[in-house]
């Protein structure tokens, strides 16, 4: 299958929401300047959302592969539904429905009547839901280092010493609880325990979902042989991808108070995030470059860490963004001279 074919349903929502921009741009300002104005906040959040999701892609991608193909139609289906609407839209609204402490509907109605008091909810709910996607991040990329079978390594100084401590059990804990203590202590003291419970929370769900998503796949695979991965799998890969959800929604306020808007852009975006992991999938693009994992987990590393650092200096979402795009070019880049020099022999 060629490249442009996986991308071809992007391609379609990408017009579908671009002429959707253009349309709630003349509905809300009835001018052409404002039209336009609202059209390029919705390519800017397009671009946004990609760019912070390379390295999402990629781990969907090396989760996706040992899955069974039932449940990779359905994450690739059900997945996309949840990750658009759920995530985009139903998400910002159970963060001002409960910071709030009114119901959804109403968070609804706020959002649409008064979308700046909307924006300003969610801006105040950010430290506690940087904590809690930051931790699960990071335990989801220091899981995939931390591993003593691990013999592929791409910075090998670091990655061999951390293989050799993985041997200690919870190490990678006692690393993400020592780090939480650390940023906490930075955090104003009004907001400190908010911080370290919010972060606590996204260890105890990363704990958790990968124990039930174990125990679910193991007796999957049980019932069925040859299942690789199953509800378990499923369950791991939508909660990883709320957690790259977290930075993106928010950053998205920076550059909009519109709802509708900020769906439109997002959702866009997440398309071409399914159609990157279809591709990788169906190519076997991960095998044939060798470090691309790599670099994508250290992206997600460095994200977390930039989100428990945004609770106490503003990072731009943009850094955020090409940090982690140039890191997993890098890893690309990496990859392709091993080739070369394993080819040529």
């Amino acid at each position: 299958m060629r490249n442009h074919s996986y991308f071809r349903w992007a391609f379609i929502v990408t017009a579908i929401g671009m002429a959707l921009g253009l349309w709630l741009g003349w509905a809300t300002t009835g001018t052409p300047g404002g039209t336009l104005a609202v059209f390029f906040v919705v390519c800017v959040l397009i671009v946004l959302e990609i760019s912070l999701s390379l390295d999402n892609a990629i781990v969907n991608a090396n989760k996706l592969k040992t899955m069974d193909p039932l449940w990779q139609e359905r994450f690739l289906t059900w997945g996309i539904l949840i990750a658009v609407f759920g995530m985009r839209i139903l998400f910002p609204l159970v963060i001002v429905s409960i910071a709030a402490r009114i119901d959804p509907i109403a968070a609804l109605r706020l959002a649409l009547a008064d979308p700046g008091r909307y924006a300003e909810i969610m801006k105040n709910a950010h430290l506690g839901i940087a904590a809690f996607g930051g931790t699960f991040l990071m335990m989801a990329a220091l899981s995939f280092f931390f591993d003593h079978e691990k013999d592929v390594h791409w910075v090998h100084f670091i990655e061999t010493r951390v293989s050799r401590v993985s041997s200690v059990r919870g190490a990678e804990i006692a690393l993400v609880i020592a780090l939480v203590l650390g940023f906490g202590s930075q955090v104003d003291a009004a907001e400190r325990l908010g911080f370290i419970t919010a972060a606590l929370w996204g260890l105890l769900v990363f704990l958790a979902v990968e124990g039930l998503g174990t125990m679910l796949d193991n007796r999957s695979a049980a019932l069925s042989a040859g299942s690789k991965g199953g509800l378990g799998a499923f369950l791991y890969l939508e909660v990883l991808d709320a957690s790259f959800s977290f930075d993106g929604v928010i950053g998205a306020f920076a550059l909009t108070q519109n709802m509708l808007v900020i769906a439109i852009g997002l959702g866009v975006g997440t398309m071409y995030v399914r159609s990157m992991t279809i591709m990788l999938v169906h190519k076997g693009s991960l095998a044939h470059y060798l470090y691309l994992e790599h670099g994508a987990f250290y992206a997600i590393l460095i994200l977390s860490i930039i989100m428990y650092a945004q609770s106490v200096v503003h990072v731009p979402e943009v850094l955020t963004g090409l940090g982690g795009a140039a890191i997993i070019g890098l890893a690309l880049w990496s990859s392709v001279q091993h080739r070369k020099v394993h080819c040529d022999r």
